[in-house]
């Protein structure tokens, strides 16, 4: 699967924290300092080192937290990947529509893995897990975005889907 500029969109079914990439992307909570879901598991598999970059940041930049739809980069610590991107999905909302905020996750992550210089970007499927996102919308806005944001020197951006149901989806959207 091909999107612009050359880079080449794939997907993987599992555990984004045994992934290989320059970036991985972690769909964190505000706090930055770790929690459930993806930002825990990124967290222990990271160890330490993440959890001390985000401290850094939180004493500095982010006193009051990553702001939805925004992204920043740490280390990777002892994660197979030079850094991780953390990036504030929203909670999925029936009255209010907040898709431009889950665009900008990744239109976010891309433009950080972009001044890193990473060539290659792991995303999972940010805002679809405990901030119960519907997977199917959230598949389409993440393809549509990346397919439109995606630019050098990113060669290939991954989505890791964690279940079955993740997977199709962004199979389907990713056609």
């Amino acid at each position: 699967m091909s999107t612009g500029e050359g880079v080449r969109l794939t997907l993987a079914r599992g555990d984004i924290t045994r992934q290989k990439a320059d970036v991985l992307v972690n769909a964190a909570n505000s706090s930055l300092l770790g929690g459930g879901g993806v930002d825990g598991a990124i967290h222990r598999a990271g160890g330490p080192e993440i959890l001390a970059a985000c401290r850094a940041l939180r004493a500095s930049h982010y006193g009051k937290g990553l702001p939805t739809g925004r992204a920043v980069a740490t280390t990777a610590g002892r994660l197979d990947a030079t850094w991780v991107v953390h990036t504030v999905g929203p909670v999925w909302s029936a009255t209010d529509d907040r898709s431009d905020l889950l665009a900008s996750c990744y239109r976010e992550s891309l433009s950080v893995a972009a001044e890193l210089g990473a060539r290659t970007v792991a995303f999972p499927a940010v805002s679809a897990g405990i901030y119960g996102w519907p997977v199917r919308d959230a598949a389409r806005i993440a393809v549509r975005t990346v397919r439109a944001e995606a630019t050098a020197p990113v060669e290939e951006v991954r989505f890791v889907l964690f279940d079955d149901q993740a997977y199709e989806a962004f199979a389907a959207e990713a056609g």
